[in-house]
């Protein structure tokens, strides 16, 4: 494998493991709500990340928890590289990033400024929202596929794999939801029972729809929160708005738009 190979199939590495970090409220990746910022390795295999939140005065906890997370996802990557993790735009950044500097790690950190909160509770609380989200998308799925009620209530682990595996392309809900339940429960068997409650107990058949629309109430208030996020992030940063593959009119006025061939955009008064 050549330099180029090497460095561009690394790039790929660092750019996967980031994607398995999510916002923890909203249960989607920080490489998708635009958090990372950049993401580049350094010719010495060196990694360096600049990561950013939508508001100024997002939680500590939050910061934290995305930031741990991202921790644990670079220092998985294959090649073991010496890493930077820099926290940009943020009330507490100069705090985390001399604190990185000076080689604190992020629980001590964040000891003071979270008033040293336990914060085990609140990652169970967004664990237990993103295991209900991603059980109605799953449900849906299964819906979908013309199964009955009764056929969802009563399938197993290697019912749900085997739907996966015939799915193909399409089998992203049940991966997801696969992923979720298993941290939940990692001694769950094959011919254990894969839609259950919270707590592991049987849903009944006729309690199904009931369970569903709960489902749904938990997903509504994550897709608001999410669009409240997007929405602050887009204002705080200008970033360009595209309709129909192309730029609007106020883009062009705030100057959102890069000059085409390297030759600079004005705009006349």
């Amino acid at each position: 494998m050549t330099a180029s190979q090497m460095r561009e199939s690394r790039q790929g590495e660092l750019w996967r493991h980031l994607a398995q970090v999510n916002d923890p409220e909203l249960d989607e990746p920080v490489t998708e709500m635009g958090f990372i910022e950049r993401a580049e390795i350094a010719y010495n295999g060196d990694v360096e990340v600049d990561f950013r939140l939508p508001t100024y005065w997002c939680s500590p906890n939050f910061a934290f928890l995305m930031l741990e997370d991202i921790r644990v996802a670079l220092e998985a990557l294959s090649w073991s590289p010496h890493f930077r993790i820099a926290l940009h735009d943020h009330m507490f950044a100069d705090e985390v990033n001399q604190g990185v500097a000076s080689g604190k790690s992020f629980a001590e950190i964040f000891g003071s400024l979270a008033e040293n909160t336990d914060l085990e509770p609140l990652r169970e609380k967004f664990r237990r929202k993103a295991f209900q989200r991603r059980q109605e998308a799953v449900i849906l799925f299964l819906r979908g596929t013309d199964a009955t009620d009764s056929a969802i209530v009563n399938a197993t682990l290697a019912n749900l794999d085997a739907r996966a595996s015939n799915a193909g392309d399409l089998a992203g809900p049940i991966l997801r939801y696969r992923e979720a339940l298993l941290a939940r429960w990692p001694a769950l068997s094959p011919h254990d029972l894969a839609i259950t409650n919270l707590d592991g107990a049987v849903i009944e058949e006729q309690d199904l729809p009931s369970h569903l629309a709960n489902l749904r109430s938990v997903r509504i208030n994550m897709e608001f929160n999410g669009a409240i996020c997007r929405g602050l992030k887009t204002t705080r940063y200008k970033e360009m708005e595209v309709i129909d593959g192309e730029p609007t009119l106020v883009d062009f006025i705030v100057g959102r738009v890069p000059a085409r061939c390297g030759q600079p955009h004005t705009t006349s008064n």
